[in-house]
């Protein structure tokens, strides 16, 4: 049976971006259709400044956000990377096996290393060498497909190019994965910076939608969204970004192609509105069941130590065998 690993990373508020590329595809399709792990990545969160207390927060929230969003631990295994010693295992052993170069070229530390520098504080080690700590997260599973939005299919890649080397280099003990990515939506953007990704990290800003914020929020949010200068409605993500971004997030929510929606339509108001009521019904029982959870955390915390549990038992194995491989002393 295909393997599937994924994860989100605790260093803001879920967004629509999240539920659209990411979520709703792990809920509707994935655990369905292979064996799946998805995962709260809360050491990838620790690579640059953070509060503590913050993260902690932001950890349970993302857990149970997954399990508000349809993940059913029946169906598939949901736990935290930090319950799971084999992800920091093997990480080292990968770091033995990458290269400083590899590292330095990788996209999101040339992004994230100068805004750090940028703001009066120093680099840490750990934000060049996360990407190898990611590819422990994807190898440790044996891992087939990594469902990742295009941002992050780099460090997909890196994961394919560190197991292919230590394989070679120490006999084969790692499946070499591959990325994947949904249709439609896969990249929502911001809505007031249509040619930037919607992330976690922006949390105040009236271009994010949250997947707890309240419906008048989201409603404000997307009425007040920017378009263009142009008064009809075409669907053309390289000349219109900001419409496009709008066509997308109504096609996901419903279903449909956004080249299709764009002909129904002769005014921004009346799209702005139509996807403002399609994020907030789509968001509906999502938030709903959030409450639900929120009122039980025990039967969260449960869920966590037995998908870690879980976890624990596809990865030592692994890792294990590559410690051995690689000629540590067994213990």
């Amino acid at each position: 049976m295909t393997r599937v690993f994924s994860g989100v990373k605790p260093t803001g508020h879920l967004t629509l971006g999240n539920y659209l590329g990411a979520l709703r595809q792990w809920a509707e399709i994935d655990q369905h259709r292979a064996d799946a792990l998805f995962c709260v990545v809360d050491l990838h969160a620790l690579t640059v400044h953070h509060d503590p207390a913050r993260v902690r927060r932001l950890t349970r929230q993302a857990a149970t956000l997954l399990l508000a969003s349809g993940l059913d631990p029946e169906l598939c295994t949901v736990f935290v990377q930090s319950h799971v010693d084999e992800h920091t295992r093997l990480s080292y052993l990968l770091e033995c096996v990458a290269t400083d170069g590899e590292m330095r070229r990788m996209i999101q530390y040339k992004e994230k290393s100068p805004r750090e520098r940028a703001r009066g504080g120093s680099v840490r080690l750990s934000l060049l060498t996360y990407p190898v700590l990611m590819a422990a997260d994807i190898l440790a599973y044996g891992t087939d497909e990594v469902p990742v939005g295009d941002d992050q299919t780099q460090h997909v890649e890196l994961a394919r190019d560190l197991a292919v080397r230590f394989n070679h280099r120490y006999g084969h003990t790692f499946t070499v994965p591959k990325a994947t990515a949904p249709k439609v939506a896969a990249r929502v953007m911001n809505l007031q910076d249509p040619t930037s990704k919607m992330g976690k990290s922006q949390d105040a800003g009236p271009g994010v939608v949250h997947l707890l914020d309240e419906p008048d929020v989201i409603r404000k949010k997307i009425m007040r969204a920017v378009t263009d200068s142009e008064e009809d409605v075409v669907y053309d993500r390289g000349s219109r970004p900001g419409v496009a971004n709008l066509l997308e997030i109504l096609a996901s929510c419903r279903g449909e192609e956004p080249e299709a929606l764009s002909g129904g339509y002769d005014s921004y108001g009346a799209l702005k509105k139509d996807t403002a009521e399609a994020v907030i019904e789509m968001l509906r029982p999502v938030q709903q069941r959030h409450r639900e959870l929120c009122a039980d955390p025990g039967a969260v915390d449960a869920v966590l130590r037995e998908g870690a549990e879980r976890a624990r038992g596809i990865a030592r194995p692994r890792v294990d065998a590559a410690y051995r491989a690689i000629g540590l002393l067994p213990a």
